[in-house]
């Protein structure tokens, strides 16, 4: 699943695969520049998860409570 998701990522420029000749084989990624161009929007996520996350889990409390 990681190898996948890393390739998808590789996909869609957001990391670059360095493969190294050696024995083991030994593969690093490294964040792109478009990589990198999402460290803002994914802090400020994180940072509105850090504040609102008590309120998201009483919604689904609430929800679970009526629906089921």
């Amino acid at each position: 699943m990681l190898n996948e998701t890393l390739r998808r990522l590789e996909y869609h420029g957001l990391v670059a695969r360095t493969v190294y000749a050696e024995s083991p084989p030994r593969v690093e990624y490294a964040l792109t520049g478009l990589g990198r161009s999402l460290l803002g929007p994914i802090e400020s996520f994180g940072l509105w998860a850090e504040q609102h996350g008590d309120a998201v889990l009483a919604a689904q409390a609430a929800h679970e409570e009526r629906y089921g």
